[in-house]
């Protein structure tokens, strides 16, 4: 019991979530309680709170975001930078920045999965970019490029870059990075937040040794993804 109280002590719920946390719930109470006062029989004020009590819930959970503290050694280690799961293992041409082959690993987020994300190495930002695009579904290959994206560079203290890339999927209409040019960064630090469905993907050099297999489960800021060469 003890140790159960002590996780939930380590949960806490996201900003980007607080003000649409509480308008709703206001706004669900109030309309509760304008049906109950309005009809005799309890039926749709029961209706209503069932509908609109579980959705405020499955919010709730989306906007969860837990406390973490990646334990391990941080020298060439990339940490996965969300929770979710692999959908992408393989070497790739990334034409935009470094006009060479990389190896990238790809995370997907569904909606019931936390969607803070973190920085998976430590470094420098180098720059952030946002790009306005189209939401298709975010385990598509083609999402990677076509869909809106935010793009994070960070050198390591070693000199390497590493590519992160924030994707919006098919119900993902905002992407929030708190990355900025020019910060240093650390593993356990928050880069930023996609709402809803979703996709990470991280580009690293030839050379990287894979941790992690197909389909994984990840859980952002603890599961190790890679080490770096």
């Amino acid at each position: 019991m003890g140790e159960r109280i002590k996780k939930l002590k380590k949960i806490r719920i996201h900003r980007e979530g607080t003000d649409e946390l509480l308008y709703s719930l206001f706004i669900i109470i109030a309309i509760a309680v304008l049906l109950w006062r309005s009809f005799i029989t309890p039926i749709p004020f029961i209706i209503f709170v069932a509908v609109f009590g579980t959705a405020w819930l499955m919010m709730l959970n989306f906007y969860r975001c837990p406390i973490r503290y990646f334990n391990g050694d941080t020298e060439k280690t990339v940490v996965a930078p969300a929770d979710g799961k692999i959908v992408v293992i393989e070497e790739t041409e990334e034409a935009e920045y470094f006009h060479d082959r990389r190896q990238m690993i790809s995370i997907f987020m569904s909606p019931l999965n936390v969607h803070a994300n973190w920085f998976p190495v430590d470094g420098k930002v180098k720059f952030v970019k946002h790009f306005s695009g189209n939401y298709h579904k975010a385990w598509l290959p083609k999402a990677s490029e076509e869909n809106e994206h935010a793009d994070i560079m960070i050198e390591t203290p070693d000199g390497q870059d590493i590519l992160v890339r924030q994707i919006a999927g098919a119900m993902a209409r905002r992407i929030v990075t708190y990355a900025k040019d020019e910060e240093d960064c650390y593993i356990d630090e928050h880069l930023g937040f996609i709402k809803l469905g979703s996709r990470v993907d991280v580009y690293l050099p030839l050379g990287t040794e894979v941790k992690v297999k197909m389909n994984q489960p990840t859980t952002g800021d603890q599961t190790v993804i890679a080490k770096l060469p």
